[in-house]
């Protein structure tokens, strides 16, 4: 696959005291075998690889003029065949619908649609399984507010993430 065909997903960065904490939950219960990532939290699935200097541009320019971005951790959340950390954030829902602003009409369906925030701890496994970690975690990830401190980009060849370039927000903050 070349550069240009390797689509882009873009992240918003977990702030320092959480990213290890959920990497850590991502470790203990994503099945192994399938697990190529550290905690996330995807905005954009597939942007077209194509646009990396663009996508590079206006992410420079949002890191530029947004502050951290607000958010709150809600609690577990199921997918149905795994667990997630829900996440709250119309701030960062904001920010992700102008840049789907501007990358109307190359956005795939799935990256058509507001994403709900979340962090996967597991996937892909049974739905017993998924219930007994949902168990397992109940009372043990507690609401709370967060910053997320920025944005990040990276290529998807199929397994690891390949990195991009990280976005940290600068802006200041209007509150």
């Amino acid at each position: 696959m070349s550069e240009g065909d390797a689509p882009l997903i873009l992240t918003a960065q977990l702030p320092d005291d959480m990213h290890p904490r959920y990497t850590a939950l991502r470790d203990a219960h994503f099945p192994p075998e399938r697990n190529y990532l550290e905690a996330h939290v995807t905005l954009f699935h597939a942007l077209p690889g194509m646009c990396e200097g663009e996508v590079v541009t206006v992410c420079e320019r949002m890191a530029r003029d947004f502050a951290p971005v607000p958010g709150d951790i809600v609690g577990l959340m199921s997918l149905g065949r795994g667990t997630a950390i829900k996440l709250e954030s119309p701030a960062m829902l904001r920010l992700r619908d102008l840049l789907a602003d501007g990358f109307h009409g190359l956005l795939t369906q799935q990256d058509q649609h507001r994403p709900r925030l979340h962090v996967t701890i597991q996937n892909k496994v049974s739905g017993k399984e998924a219930k007994a970690l949902q168990a397992q975690l109940h009372g043990t990830v507690l609401p709370r507010s967060f910053r997320f401190p920025g944005l990040s980009l990276f290529h998807y060849r199929g397994g690891p993430w390949e990195h991009v370039k990280t976005f940290a927000f600068r802006g200041k903050d209007t509150a």
